[in-house]
């Protein structure tokens, strides 16, 4: 009997200690079975990565948006993240700074009532001292470069009605076969025939080339700028700039804006020829081609192919949440206004479609994701300025992609 009360206490220690074990289980797997939320909004919260975990997200921020150079689509991304986080955009009058005059801090709307602002974005000929003297010493700086011959086949397309250059020509092989017969510097709109990028970061596009003069120009943009995108490497620019700004993925993923149909592609000596005439424009490209390799490697390879690679699944998953199609549509299939493309000349210009079928915070967001520039701009001007005028009314200062 001395022996039988501590193994009777012991069997009835073992037989709570189940009981609390199951209880717990069961516990645990009611929650488990719990109702999950709506997939769809799961979706739309990714967890951050763990270098977005540890570092301060920039909000001071200055985008030299070049032309033809996929900077729309990089506009839209400014603007969302700016929209979401209510920081204050410098805006323009209209909606270019006045271009292609250089940039004067008195272009932006409503300087005299704010001293600095958050974000500076939209269209303007570069003038760094007038910049400063609006936004915070700890600004980063980025712009956005294009392979020049690709570029000017764009330009051509785009601007043919404005540029004097182009409207001579009969046709862009003739251009490219004589681009100097055509050209005469300062006739009106000739800077986007001519070194394009060079005169946007508010150089003279004019200057006869000679490797000191173009060595000193991109040794003073690569003292301005902190990082050079390029946008034939769109989607590794986006991992570096996420990595530099400190933003989460969601930040950074974007749908393709103000695209148009396809072209033909140039051949081999109609690129030798265009990177010739915008022998400025090239050496530019080449050295931060070279530069922005050297940042990928300092990155790491094997890190930015499987950042790459999150970013198109985002995308990707963003697109069958948001998207009717998978491919852009022509202005005139889309019949939200507020998203409908700006068209401009004879080219058509490319736009979303989006589901109507969704959860309004859902739908919001992706209504942001595939806003044009022109409106995205009147929205925020709403937003900074309640009850003025909005430009919305004259587009003869329109952005462009």
């Amino acid at each position: 009997m001395r022996f039988l009360q501590p193994c009777r206490l012991l069997i009835l220690g073992i037989w709570l200690l189940v009981l609390m074990v199951l209880g717990f289980t069961i516990q645990l797997m009611g929650t488990h079975c719990q109702k999950s939320p709506p997939q769809i909004l799961i979706a739309l919260r990714p967890l951050p990565s763990p270098s977005e975990q540890t570092c301060r997200p920039k909000s001071h921020i200055v985008f030299l948006k070049t032309h033809k150079t996929a900077g729309s689509t990089v506009l839209n991304m400014l603007h969302r993240y700016g929209d979401r986080n209510s920081l204050t955009f410098a805006l323009p009058q209209k909606y270019q700074f006045y271009y292609p005059n250089l940039f004067k801090h008195q272009y932006v709307k409503g300087y005299y009532m704010k001293p600095t602002y958050d974000i500076l974005c939209h269209h303007m000929r570069f003038n760094l001292p007038e910049v400063r003297k609006l936004m915070p010493a700890d600004s980063f700086y980025f712009t956005i470069l294009r392979d020049p011959a690709t570029l000017a086949e764009s330009s051509f397309s785009y601007y043919r009605s404005v540029s004097s250059a182009f409207k001579k020509a009969p046709n862009f092989t003739e251009f490219i076969a004589h681009p100097s017969h055509y050209y005469k510097p300062g006739e009106k709109g000739n800077q986007h025939a001519r070194n394009f990028q060079w005169f946007d970061l508010g150089l003279n596009p004019d200057t006869p080339f000679n490797e000191s003069v173009a060595k000193a120009g991109v040794g003073g943009i690569e003292r301005t700028f902190h990082l050079v995108l390029l946008s034939e490497y769109f989607d590794e620019s986006m991992v570096l700039l996420k990595e530099e700004l400190c933003w989460d993925l969601d930040d950074v993923v974007t749908f393709k804006l103000n695209t148009r149909e396809a072209s033909t592609p140039l051949e081999k000596r109609e690129v030798e020829r265009l990177r010739a005439w915008n022998a400025l424009d090239w050496y530019l490209y080449v050295h931060f081609n070279r530069t922005f390799w050297e940042k990928v490697e300092r990155f790491g390879r094997e890190r930015m192919d499987t950042e790459v690679r999150r970013l198109r699944e985002r995308r990707q998953e963003l697109a069958e949440i948001c998207l009717e199609g998978s491919n852009p549509v022509r202005a005139d299939q889309i019949r939200e206004e507020g998203i409908r493309p700006y068209q401009f000349g004879k080219l058509k210009i490319l736009g979303w479609v989006v589901k109507r079928d969704l959860e309004p915070d859902t739908r919001a967001r992706c209504v942001q994701m595939v806003t044009p520039e022109l409106r995205y701009k009147d929205i925020l001007d709403e937003k900074q300025f309640p009850g003025a005028d909005i430009a919305g009314s004259d587009l003869s200062q329109q952005g462009s992609q």
